[in-house]
């Protein structure tokens, strides 16, 4: 049984896709097809099953994925004590919604990949922190950088790393930036540019809004935080953001933050993992690398 063989398997364990587990692993698809059927072949049982254009494992492919692990953990302790190197083959999957991956991770992942050149890195943008949940639940995501209101999760350990200013920004030709103090009402009265459903700022200023019995004339969804900055600043509506993401706007005068306090719970960015995951040397720098970074943000 070839330890590349399980590699390949637990890759598709987590992506049920035998294409992305190739465009991840940079080889052809019928190759993650013939390592996988060779696997089944030698335990003589299926490992996936396959309807339709969809798979799933089957239980003996959920039983071979903590197998897998322990071997592929095994394997690399005795790489490490035989040449020193326990970071072949090794991947770190990092999960984070956008304002986290546009504003504050580059810094982060540059300094990582200096310490840790050989650690492939895989990123998965998530715009909802219940969806970045699930997937460190599930082990589809080694680390999550999380920005919601602080929350206990029983299966995960979390650890704040500062809280999150949230602020209502417009054009500074806009009309409501020459109103000297605002009320929600006057707010619900404009377009409202928001991010995707599910997210966590979006949540509570929508229920905010429900609260008080106000309901927005005219909301516009978007699925990246730079568009609604731009649409903002073209004067297409006004936009909650958090403050990270606005501020180069804010001080080049391109945005204007308007003075109204939302009294919003306080928005906190944490980062998460599971509680029975292992720690490889690497994450644990990965790990310290955040904390230092983040004291300067």
């Amino acid at each position: 049984m070839e330890i590349k063989h399980l590699q390949t398997f637990l890759t598709a364990a987590k992506t049920l896709n035998f294409t992305q587990t190739a465009k991840i692993l940079d080889y052809a698809q019928s190759s993650i097809t013939a390592q996988i059927k060779s696997l089944e072949d030698e335990l003589g049982t299926t490992l996936f099953e396959r309807l339709g254009k969809r798979i799933y494992l089957t239980k003996a492919g959920i039983e071979l994925t903590q197998y897998a692990e322990k071997i592929i953990q095994l394997d690399e302790e005795m790489r490490y004590a035989v040449t020193g190197d326990s970071e072949l083959n090794a991947f770190l999957t990092i999960g984070a919604q956008e304002s986290q991956c546009t504003y504050r991770l580059p810094r982060i992942l540059k300094a990582f990949k200096q310490l840790h050149p050989q650690v492939e890195l895989i990123f998965k943008p998530v715009h909802a922190s219940e969806i970045a949940k699930n997937l460190l639940q599930t082990d589809h995501l080694d680390l999550a950088f999380i920005t919601d209101t602080r929350k206990i999760m029983s299966t995960l350990y979390t650890e704040t790393l500062l809280e999150e200013d949230l602020v209502l920004v417009v054009s500074p030709t806009h009309h409501l930036n020459h109103t000297e103090k605002l009320s929600l009402e006057e707010i619900a009265q404009e377009t409202i540019l928001l991010t995707e459903k599910g997210c966590s700022y979006r949540t509570q200023f929508e229920n905010k809004l429900q609260q008080e019995g106000i309901f927005p004339r005219h909301i516009i969804e978007f699925v990246s935080i730079e568009a609604i900055k731009q649409c903002v600043i073209a004067e297409l509506g006004i936009s909650l953001l958090p403050k990270m993401v606005v501020e180069k706007e804010l001080i080049s005068g391109t945005l204007i933050e308007l003075p109204i306090a939302l009294n919003l719970n306080p928005i906190y960015t944490e980062i998460a993992w599971h509680k029975d995951k292992n720690i490889p040397p690497y994450l644990n720098d990965f790990i310290q690398i955040v904390r230092q970074e983040y004291k300067s943000f």
